[in-house]
């Protein structure tokens, strides 16, 4: 592995929440993710903020939201460097 790209086991490694959820809302939208995702903040009125408030309180609901972001095709992912 070259020095200059170091990796991480970590696939999470270096999104912020927000990243994350902004990622999954472009790629399948509030109400795909709705039905990915059955919690109510992506139902009824969703927000990202009103989302992310629900999701840092909720440990069972945010590693559904992080387990689908892994996922996602690598090309629909926002990197680390154009957040």
């Amino acid at each position: 592995m070259p020095q200059d790209q170091p990796r991480h086991k970590d696939p999470l490694h270096g999104f912020t929440l927000e990243a994350i959820l902004q990622a999954l809302v472009a790629y399948y939208g509030w109400e795909q993710l709705s039905r990915l995702i059955d919690i109510n903040c992506f139902r009824h009125d969703p927000s990202i903020k009103s989302s992310l408030s629900f999701l840092r309180k909720t440990p069972w609901a945010r590693q559904k939201v992080e387990a689908l972001f892994v996922q996602l095709p690598a090309a629909n992912v926002v990197t680390k460097q154009s957040l």
